[in-house]
């Protein structure tokens, strides 16, 4: 029930390059833009991402605590969004595999400014 997500970023045109091709991998698209900031999405009436360059003008900082989970509807994209998001550049907090009660395949990144991603798929509970 998340209309949208931003993260901020210092670099916008490396943080657009690392999104078109990451997202790019579910088909997520550039679906709003301006000299400040991109939006991602597969279409604008369910939940987006965007990156964007701090309104106050100070640097964009990593939130602690904070992390972005992008659900995905098959297990193999988990593994597949993390490796391509550590082939882009970011970094490993969390190899693809199982997590929790459910099982639900989960794995864990960090973009090119620090921002913690999550890639997920839910197991569906049994009856």
């Amino acid at each position: 029930m998340i209309g949208y997500v931003t993260l901020g970023t210092n670099d916008i045109e490396r943080a657009r390059g690392f999104y078109d091709a990451l997202l790019g991998e579910i088909g997520a698209r550039r679906i709003h833009g301006a000299d400040y900031m991109t939006v991602w999405g597969t279409t604008s009436h369910r939940g987006t991402l965007g990156v964007i360059k701090p309104n106050d003008g100070k640097a964009a900082t990593v939130g602690n605590g904070t992390m972005v989970a992008i659900p995905v509807d098959r297990p193999e994209l988990v593994g597949q969004l993390h490796a391509k998001a550590l082939s882009l550049g970011g970094t490993d907090e969390g190899a693809p595999g199982p997590r929790g009660r459910r099982q639900t395949e989960f794995a864990y990144c960090r973009d090119l400014d620090g921002n913690k991603l999550a890639f997920f798929c839910m197991k569906p509970e049994s009856d």
